[in-house]
């Protein structure tokens, strides 16, 4: 069993299990979308990254956006090799939960991404979304293009007013970019669909805060 990090601070170089070379296996299709969990991806696809806490909930949300063609969710933002949940829950890999959105930029923006990301959590918690306690919940945005880094942080700026004004702290989302991005074990994978776990966990929803980028429907 893995000894769980009290302190909710990343690991040191020393500390970072080692993983593995094997990478998860998974399904071929999206249990909802009925696209590919793995690729290839249609040429002009985009792919996103984001940490929102618990990645079950999160996942959900993006994928009934409307130009978004795949989703998963995986781990993203740390050290140790094809990570298992366990060993990701430990604190000891440095990786955090996350969804990857792959989508259509002719139909959806990664503007309209950004808006379901921050007006769907509390993105002030630090290592942490609600109940749920662990560096791998907290916050964070993996770019992998130039022009999703710039829209990113324009995207934090424009919204640290709003939450300011909501009696809500400093935002600490993790804008990064993306390293590596090891897909989660399948049973988290659409772990919200109707034929999986419809009525299971989830901690995501309208924070009440409005972003001013995007004009995404968070139905």
């Amino acid at each position: 069993m893995f000894l769980r990090r009290m302190k909710a601070q990343l690991p040191s170089p020393d500390q970072i299990l080692p993983g593995r070379p094997i990478a998860m296996p998974v399904a071929d299709r999206h249990e909802v979308l009925g696209t590919p969990l793995k690729g290839p991806w249609p040429a002009g696809a985009e792919v996103a990254v984001f940490g929102m806490g618990c990645f079950w909930g999160a996942e959900r949300l993006f994928w009934v956006q409307p130009g978004v063609i795949s989703t998963s969710v995986g781990y993203a933002g740390g050290q140790t090799p094809n990570p298992t949940y366990e060993e990701v829950c430990s604190g000891y890999t440095g990786h955090a939960e996350v969804v990857q959105v792959v989508y259509d930029p002719t139909k959806i923006s990664y503007a309209d991404l950004l808006k379901v990301f921050w007006e769907n959590h509390d993105p002030t918690q630090g290592m942490r979304q609600g109940n749920d306690v662990g560096t791998q919940y907290r916050s964070a945005i993996y770019t992998t293009t130039d022009q999703q880094a710039t829209e990113a942080e324009a995207s934090r700026e424009a919204f640290a007013p709003v939450v300011a004004a909501a009696g809500h702290g400093e935002i600490t989302t993790e804008i990064d970019r993306l390293g590596d991005y090891y897909y989660a074990e399948n049973y988290h994978q659409q772990y919200l669909a109707p034929t999986k776990n419809p009525g299971g966990y989830c901690n995501h929803g309208p924070n009440g805060m409005t972003c001013p980028v995007g004009v995404a429907k968070t139905a």
